[in-house]
């Protein structure tokens, strides 16, 4: 009797257990993180900060929001910040890229040189893209070929063949013949092109560069817009703002807004050097601030900062007046009448939604 009743009592808790562990599944929150990757501004290099990049990682509290894993540009130093963060490149689902400019996209080959290394068997990793684009000087933007020669500097130099003569179950194409290349036409009202499960990424077209595109990703635990570079259509004043009018569109509405940003201290009247041109196809972080709050925006995360942080020069350009402070930032996203919360990016700063 003695024996039955352990034995009834050891189903029992075995019951309970699995019923305990169900309805923890049942109950798990969604939940959603997004992190800055690499905050550099545009190709110059300061103090070790990564380039441009935005990890977006989906799921529940079951996973620790990491059931899905995004990463929005691939700027140089991606791989080694996404391990800061125990994310192996084999567990990112998919790569999106905002447009063809190597400090958003030089650090792609690194990481799908180290998935050829260690993970030859796949799975393949989504490569979402826009189409070619062709330039009004004619010359064309193609994530298709980038994607495609992707390893040719190391097959060109023997290396691939050296490492597949130690190791024939490798892909034989090098890293190109892991990429799933999904290219897209941007468009000026937003469209669907990537998705899974709960999870849903829009994109739209947006000016930079021809083939620019910026993103955005719903979730139940929130949402979050990736305005990459983008700017204004026109391509300077007179004009209502800096931002572009297509980003607003895909934001409205949105929680997070991550963008890159320039101080308006770079600006042609005040005297750094900065080329016009390039601060005009910039969204200036006070035009930032005004755009989140037309949206509706709750959190607007800065990066991809121009100039750095405690830089005294943006490349060769000197800053005025000298090096800019975190709250020169957030000064100048709170004259745009921003009163949400503002992050100033730096390299590994995290938001998790919903906010706990």
């Amino acid at each position: 009797m003695k024996k039955v009743a352990m034995m009834k009592m050891a189903v029992g808790g075995t019951v309970s257990c699995a019923a305990f562990m169900f309805a923890q599944a049942a109950f798990a929150a969604p939940c959603m993180k997004i992190t800055l990757t690499g905050t550099q501004g545009g190709p110059p290099v300061f103090k070790g900060q990564a380039g441009a990049g935005t990890l977006v990682q989906y799921g529940d509290d079951s996973n620790k929001c990491g059931a899905v894993k995004l990463q929005f540009d691939a700027g140089r130093g991606t791989t080694q910040r996404i391990s800061q963060v125990g994310v192996p490149v084999a567990k990112l689902n998919a790569v999106f890229l905002t447009h063809m400019h190597s400090d958003h996209t030089e650090g792609l080959t690194e990481l799908m040189q180290l998935r050829w290394h260690f993970f030859s068997k796949g799975p393949k990793i989504d490569f979402v893209v826009s189409e070619d684009a062709k330039s009004p000087k004619g010359h064309v933007l193609s994530g298709r070929n980038f994607a495609k020669h992707i390893g040719d500097a190391l097959i060109q130099s023997g290396e691939m063949a050296q490492r597949l003569a130690e190791n024939s179950k490798r892909a034989p194409g090098g890293p190109a013949d892991l990429i799933n290349v999904i290219a897209f036409a941007p468009a000026a009202d937003p469209s669907v092109v990537w998705s899974s499960g709960d999870i849903k990424v829009s994109a739209i077209t947006s000016r930079h560069i021809p083939g620019h595109a910026s993103y955005r990703v719903d979730t139940p635990a929130g949402s979050v817009v990736i305005g990459g570079d983008a700017g204004n259509d026109k391509a300077k004043p007179p004009r209502s703002s800096s931002t572009s009018e297509q980003v607003e569109k895909l934001a409205n509405g949105v929680d997070v807004i991550v963008h890159s940003t320039i101080h308006p201290v770079m600006g042609p009247d005040k005297d750094s050097g900065f080329p016009p041109p390039i601060y005009f196809r910039q969204s200036t972080a006070t035009d930032l601030g005004a755009m989140a709050k037309r949206v509706g925006a709750k959190h607007l995360m800065l990066t991809h900062l121009i100039p750095p942080m405690g830089a005294a020069k943006q490349g060769p350009y000197p800053i005025p007046g000298g090096a800019l402070s975190e709250d020169s930032y957030k000064q100048s996203v709170t004259a745009g009448g921003f009163s949400g919360n503002a992050i100033v990016g730096t390299d590994l700063v995290t938001l998790q939604l919903p906010v706990k």
